[in-house]
Parts: C-alpha cells; structure tokens; sequence
C-alpha cells in the first residue's frame, strides 16, 4: 500500500476518529497499554454471534473468577458452562475450555501469534484469529464480522449479496489496514459499524470515510449490503417433563456431551422433531401426568423450538427408565445449574413470577 494513496488516507481518517471516539469496553486495552491476549481471545469468543451488552457481565464475571488462561484451563468444565449458562451458544464454552488447556499444554501458556497458528486452536475460526492477531499481536490483519462487512460494501458500493460478495470484501478490508496500529484498526472498524455505520438510518455526516464512501455518493449506503431472501426458518416441537419429589427437589439430565447444547443440563423432555409426538413412554420414570397450559419458545440459530411442559402430579415408581446423567436438584440452586436459556423459559413457565425474574437476572 502505497504511503500517500488512498487507503492510507482512509484509514488515518478512521484512527482519528477512533483516538477520539473510542467505546470503553473491559476487555479493550488503556490508550498506550499492551493488550492482554488472554482478555483479547476471551472477548473475542464470547462475543461470536452475541452483542456488547449482553457480553459485558459475562466478560467481568469470568476474569473474576478465572482472571488468566491458567486459572480458566485448571477450571472444572462443569464450572465454565454454569458460569455461561445464558449467553448462549454453548459449543463456544466447551471450546472456551478446550482452547485454553490447549495453549497451557501445547503452548506453554502463551497464546501463538500468528493467524495461521491461532486458526488451530478450539473455536478459533478465521474472523476470530484475524481478530486476535491484529488486536493482541499487531499483526496486519482484517477481522472482518458483520459490522465490517456493512461498512465495506458501503464504501465501495457492492452490490453483489452476502454471501457471495464476502471474499471480494475480505480483500477491500485487508487493502484498508495500515502497517501501524493494526489492532486499533480493527476495533475502529467494529466501532464504526457498531455506532456511526448500522444497519438503519447511518449516520453518515459523522463518518470519517464520507467523503470517500461510493455507497453514499450512489445514495445505496443504507440498503447496503444486500443479502438474499432468508428460508422460513422451521420449527420443531418437544415435551418437556417436570418432575419435582416431595422433597421439592427437581430432576435435570445432562445432555450428550456432543450436539446441540452438547454438555449442559435440561429438563428432561422428548427428542425435537418436526412434528409433535406421543410423549408417552419417553418419560424419564412412570407417574400420573398433568399438561401445564400454554408453551415454552426459543429461537435456535436454525430453527424455532415449541415445547409443552408435563408435569409430573404423582411418582408411580422413583426408579428412572434409562441410565442417563440425571441429578436432583433444589429449586433454589436451580439457577445455579448450566441450564440453557431454553430450559431457564422452561423453569419460569413452570414456577412462575418469581422464577420469571430470578431467570432474567441470569
């Protein structure tokens, strides 16, 4: 990239906006302090396909309790899916772990530095090592998620829809990054899409690339990028079963440790399928069954969920049918458990307001 040319004057305008407004943001870095690789990566990962705010109380609740890739790889697995529990997405908390074992036993505790040697590690996909190398490392990386996307195919006014556009934009974003201060590229780029560049209504007067922005000068920007018609998303069905002994204790299963939720505790419920099944005989263990009214929702990045909720109004016989991974737990220390957000809307459909709100401060 040549010194005086366009890109180097583009991406000085945005490092200055950037010095001047910045977010604040825990795991980012004090102006002239050397980023932490370990709150980069953690970031990074907790933020896959979720927004800031939803992040932030995670982010601080984990360096809390594990404030270094050492202390997080010593953690029992157990702990870190509780400690997610809500966030959602929860193969990232099983690679989480897996990543930072890997780096203690493989990599002595140091994260790599190179993209490439990134891309190895558990959960680490190429937006995600692009993001860790330049930001941590320094090195001349585009991390290219969503909000960058929207902000190059505004710039250059592509027109061509998401997917297929993505390389050409990889390579307009890569062109834009300077030698120098590559991280702080990076999360000026993140800035900008996520304040100045949205979705709807950008606000292109405050922007430091309109001037130069085709998108804009065309009168595209906000119907940029374009993307294809989405697929009705498909819906499955599900029976949730609510067992609770006189003790109050309730039943949860730990799910299988691979697929869907893979490793987090549930209410016990049937298979999901296209179509609502017989529950019958997919209890966990023989009693009288009362259904609960009304239903339990949940949207899955590839389908909606609709469960209804058995409950469970006499034990006939406590012993279970299968040799899942059940346990018993109290009530109160529900909120404890690694239960997903799903099986938290289960707990507050059966218990009622004050489960309603004791969920939603998860």
């Amino acid at each position: 990239m040549a010194r005086k040319g366009p890109g180097f004057q583009a991406a000085r305008r945005l490092l200055a906006w950037y010095d001047a407004n910045a977010r604040v943001l825990p795991w980012r870095a004090a102006n002239g302090v050397k980023p932490d690789p370990y709150r980069v990566w953690l970031s990074e990962i907790m933020l896959q396909q979720t927004t800031v705010p939803a992040v932030r109380s995670y982010f601080e609740k984990f360096t809390a309790l594990w404030p270094s890739v050492e202390a997080l790889a010593a953690a029992p697995l157990d702990d870190v899916l509780r400690a997610w529990a809500g966030l959602g997405y929860y193969a990232r908390a099983r690679n989480l772990h897996a990543c930072a074992r890997q780096v203690m036993l493989r990599h002595g505790g140091r994260f790599p530095q190179t993209a490439d040697d990134l891309r190895a590690l558990p959960g680490v996909g190429p937006y995600t090592a692009a993001a860790i190398a330049a930001i941590a490392f320094g090195q001349r990386h585009a991390a290219v998620d969503g909000n960058v996307e929207r902000v190059i195919s505004r710039l250059h006014a592509i027109e061509t829809p998401l997917p297929a556009a993505k390389p050409l934009i990889r390579e307009f974003a890569q062109a834009l990054v300077p030698k120098a201060r590559a991280g702080d590229f990076a999360q000026a780029m993140m800035d900008l899409g996520a304040t100045i560049c949205t979705p709807r209504a950008p606000a292109c007067g405050q922007c430091p690339f309109n001037k130069v922005c085709e998108g804009r000068r065309k009168g595209l920007a906000s119907s940029l990028p374009r993307k294809l018609d989405k697929k009705k998303r498909p819906v499955r069905h599900g029976t949730a079963f609510w067992i609770q002994r006189d003790d109050g204790a309730v039943l949860l299963r730990r799910r299988p440790e691979k697929g869907l939720l893979g490793g987090m505790m549930e209410i016990p419920s049937t298979a999901w399928g296209p179509r609502s099944a017989d529950p019958e005989g997919q209890a966990p263990l023989q009693a009288a069954w009362r259904a609960i009214s009304g239903e339990v929702t949940h949207t899955f990045t590839h389908f909606d969920l609709v469960l209804v909720v058995w409950l469970a109004t006499r034990i006939t016989t406590g012993e279970l049918l299968d040799d899942g991974d059940y346990r018993w737990v109290a009530p109160a220390s529900l909120s404890e458990e690694a239960l997903p957000t799903v099986m938290r809307k289960v707990v507050a459909h059966v218990l009622g307001p004050v489960a309603r709100s004791q969920t939603a401060q998860q």
